[in-house]
Formats: C-alpha cells, sequence, structure tokens
C-alpha cells in the first residue's frame, strides 16, 4: 500500500490527534493509535534536543513509517481492506474479550515487524543511503519505544493481584517484545534492501513477511473473558 511520501511529522500528530478524537473508548485502533501517538509526540520532542544524529533524515523516517498506519486507517475508511498485517486489528478492534494491552501489542507488532522495514528501505531509496547510514539513529529509536512500551504495560496490565503465572493474559503477551521485533525489523529491512533489484524474489518476500506478521497479531489477539481466562 502507498504511503504519503509529503507528510511531515507535525502533520502526523495532528492526524493521530484528530483519529483519536473520533474513536470511542475501549477501541482497539484507539489504543494503538493513543500509544503510537505518544511515542511520536516523544520523537518529536528528540528531533529538537540533537538526540539523533541525523535528525532530518530520522523525521523522514518516521513520517514515511507513520503514513503508513494512516493508509491502513484510510484503507479501511474508505471500504477497503488493509494489507493482511493490519487485518487482525481492525477485525477484533471491537471484541469484548480481548485486552487493551492485547491491541496495542497487536498494533506494535504490525507496524514495527511488518511496516518499519520497508520504511527503512524507502527512506534510503529516497536519500540514496545504505541502511547502515542510518542504523544509528535507528537504534536510539529503540530506547524511545522501550520506554513506551514500559509506560503502556504499566498502564493497562492488570495488577499482580489480579493475575498468575499461569495466566492466560500473561502468555499471550508474554510471547513479543519491542527489542526482539526491532531486531527482526532491522534484519528484514537488510532483506528487502539486498532483494530490491530482483523484481520477483523482493515482492515475494514482502508479502510473505505481511502475512507472518498478520498470523503473530492475530495470535496475539487471543480472546480472553473479563477475567483474563481464556474463552470458552
Amino acid at each position: 500500500m502507498a504511503t504519503d511520501q509529503q507528510l511531515t511529522v507535525d502533520q502526523v500528530i495532528e492526524r493521530m490527534r484528530r483519529l483519536a478524537d473520533g474513536l470511542p473508548p475501549g477501541d482497539g485502533v484507539g489504543v494503538f493509535n493513543g500509544m503510537y501517538l505518544t511515542v511520536t509526540e516523544l520523537v518529536r520532542q528528540r528531533l529538537a534536543a540533537t538526540y539523533f544524529d541525523a535528525p532530518a533524515a530520522t523525521a523522514r523516517l518516521d513520517a514515511v513509517f507513520a503514513g503508513r498506519w494512516l493508509a491502513a486507517v484510510d484503507a479501511v475508511a474508505a471500504g477497503r481492506r488493509p494489507t493482511a498485517c493490519w487485518r487482525p486489528l481492525f477485525e477484533l478492534r471491537g471484541h469484548p474479550g480481548i485486552h487493551p494491552l492485547q491491541f496495542a501489542l497487536a498494533g506494535m507488532n504490525a507496524h514495527i515487524e511488518h511496516d518499519l522495514p520497508l520504511s527503512v528501505v524507502d527512506l534510503c531509496r529516497e536519500l540514496g543511503r545504505e541502511p547502515a547510514q542510518v542504523e544509528a539513529d535507528y537504534l536510539r529509536i529503540n530506547a524511545l519505544l522501550a520506554q513506551v512500551e514500559d509506560r503502556v504495560r504499566d498502564e493497562l496490565l492488570p495488577g499482580p493481584e489480579q493475575l498468575d503465572l499461569a495466566d492466560p493474559l500473561l502468555h499471550v503477551i508474554g510471547v513479543w517484545s519491542v527489542d526482539r521485533a526491532r531486531d527482526a525489523a532491522w534484519a528484514s529491512a537488510l532483506a528487502l534492501w539486498e532483494l530490491r533489484e530482483l523484481p520477483l524474489v523482493g515482492p515475494a518476500f514482502a508479502a510473505a513477511l505481511d502475512g507472518s506478521v498478520g498470523m503473530v497479531s492475530r495470535a496475539l489477539l487471543t480472546p480472553l473473558n473479563g477475567r483474563g481466562r481464556l474463552t470458552a
């Protein structure tokens, strides 16, 4: 799906805010969008604070990356199907047996493990750079994402008195981590970069990535009942 190549970070934040205003409480799409808005606002703050080696390139990556999420939102609003990695979140966004943290992690899984490597390749093509030239700032974003993920887990995860080690909710959310996802995304970006001139293999790899990431998102959205127990 094409991304909006003209978006700026400020425009991305404005669009996410408008999206948040139009969604009802508990909507799974809104849960992820709210978390992603927090990440993007944090990136914008760091862009102005010399946190990144190449702030202009990082801002461009952030906008291209976010454009893929907004393209999925626009596709659904227009009655089209989003890419496979995003379908579970949109299809299950109103399911009453899914915990909000599951929505947040499923959205992060789709966006990081699929959209991010494609966005890195898009950026490198646009700027005429090799992936190694953007890797340092890519890694700096890891710390920001981990910070927000920890905050979201603390805010949304039930207290220890409500869960035990065998609780299915802990099992579902324990299979995914932002650090492993970012490592996998970087490996995928390197593979896509090397395959970019192969007209059959590159698109086949990207399509397979889309489908496999969607399967993981669907697993993360395994319905639970109100006590965190698996629905019969």
